[in-house]
């Protein structure tokens, strides 16, 4: 009996240890993001309106073009307000986290060569911090919902999957970036122009169902084209494409996959140039 149950000892040290390193690591993210926050409110008089003017600003110009300048046609839904906010808002949490991933490394080189924390921490917590300001950003879009009179559907169950989805994505896109700049500092620029072409490659003033047939399959490649569905389709049902949903899953997962291999083979180098 002593021979059998003696295995179980170092298998158990061995939990222990992860259990507490991946303690450490929750409690290094979350005082990293907390940082993140308070120094980016710190030094602004009006602090959290800054995350929600931007898209606030954005939405009001493109719903007066459409709906007041042009004829919008097909384009969106009704209320279109609400058919922009609720594409805007998560599209500003995707590109803050992926522009300031950029500069991951090279800001914080000094305390990142001094410390033994995980280096992907650094990556994280800009996902966090960004995603934190997006779920604070959702009380905005409920009083245009209401003030529009716009129709909440069961599909809003599935904005906690379209979340943890869009945390993966931006994720593994910063795994990507962040070491990657250090050794090629114009790919800052570079993320910046994809970034203005990803705007209006996404259905973000637009829905896919405003798309010709041949273009849609294409679209569908964008991991963002499924995920903004199924935030949409909590107010517009018909903006949900599971096969859009489906293909933003398998892209997310491809860029996670190559994040990790990218960040893991590139670390040590990163490290050395900084």
């Amino acid at each position: 009996m002593t021979s059998a149950s003696a295995p179980t000892v170092p298998v158990t040290a061995a939990t222990a240890a992860s259990r507490s390193a991946g303690r450490r690591y929750r409690q290094a993210l979350w005082l990293l993001t907390k940082r993140d926050l308070r120094v980016r409110y710190s030094t602004s008089a009006l602090g959290y309106v800054w995350s929600i003017l931007d898209p606030l600003v954005m939405s009001g110009i493109y719903w007066f073009v459409f709906t007041q300048v042009f004829h919008r046609g097909s384009v969106g839904e009704e209320p279109y307000i609400v058919f922009l906010l609720t594409a805007l808002l998560p599209w500003m949490w995707f590109t803050g986290a992926v522009s300031d991933s950029t500069r991951a490394f090279i800001k914080e080189a000094k305390l990142i060569r001094s410390t033994t924390i995980p280096r992907s921490i650094w990556v994280a917590r800009i996902d966090a911090s960004k995603g934190i300001e997006f779920l604070l950003s959702i009380p905005v879009l409920a009083i245009f919902v209401i003030a529009t009179g716009a129709h909440v559907h069961w599909q809003l169950v599935l904005y906690p999957f379209a979340i943890v989805l869009q945390c993966a994505l931006v994720y593994g896109l910063g795994l990507i970036v962040a070491p990657l700049v250090v050794f090629f500092r114009d790919l800052e620029r570079a993320v910046k122009l994809v970034l203005r072409f990803a705007f209006y490659a996404s259905p973000i003033i637009y829905g896919t169902n405003a798309l010709p047939d041949a273009l849609r399959p294409l679209a569908a490649i964008n991991p963002l084209t499924g995920i903004f569905g199924i935030y949409r389709s909590a107010f517009f049902p018909k903006q949900l494409d599971w096969f859009e949903v489906l293909s933003s899953v398998v892209t997310t997962a491809i860029v996670v996959i190559v994040g990790l291999v990218v960040f893991r083979r590139s670390e040590h180098r990163v490290l050395k140039e900084l």
